[in-house]
């Protein structure tokens, strides 16, 4: 299996984890959603900011582009962060899909405050996928500590099994 096709599933295994986040966490209560506990971000919904904000980082290091800045999460509504994240998703899905081979192992230097790194596309692609897949995990336990527990499975084993139905 090439390089180009692993990556383009994880890229599209990526939306469609996000949509099925957001399509189990939309009905729920903003008392919910907003509940603060315990964890690296107090609520679901920072968490779900989180993971967004995050993503578009990665899509301007990747794609070597500037993305507008958005607003802070606690001018969001529930909402706008589901359809943002949704659109950080499938922007950065349709961005993979367009590379070749070739893109895909092509290096980028990055320097910011916190590390320096060059390492290929396909690398730091995982890394955004990885660290979305961290914070889900959390809203999981978020959700299991306020009463929430009709999480779907959302592995990536399961999303590669039930694509081949």
């Amino acid at each position: 299996m090439s390089l180009k096709k692993i990556m383009s599933n994880y890229a599209d295994y990526n939306l469609w984890v996000n949509q099925q986040f957001v399509n189990w966490l939309s009905p729920k209560s903003d008392e919910l959603l907003y509940a603060e506990v315990p964890s690296s971000f107090s609520t679901i919904m920072k968490t779900l900011d989180h993971i967004w904000s995050t993503e578009e980082y990665w899509f301007s290091v990747i794609s070597q582009k500037d993305v507008s800045q958005k607003k802070e999460e606690n001018e969001l509504s529930k909402e706008e962060i589901f359809e943002g994240l949704l659109n950080s998703s499938a922007k950065l899905k349709h961005f993979i899909n367009s590379l070749s081979e070739e893109d895909l192992s092509t290096e980028i230097k990055i320097v910011n405050p916190w590390f320096e790194c060059e390492l290929p596309i396909a690398d730091y692609l995982i890394q955004v996928i990885n660290h979305g897949t961290y914070h889900r995990g959390q809203i999981v336990t978020i959700g299991r500590n306020i009463g929430i527990t009709d999480a779907s499975n959302t592995d990536y084993n399961f999303y590669n099994v039930i694509k081949q139905q």
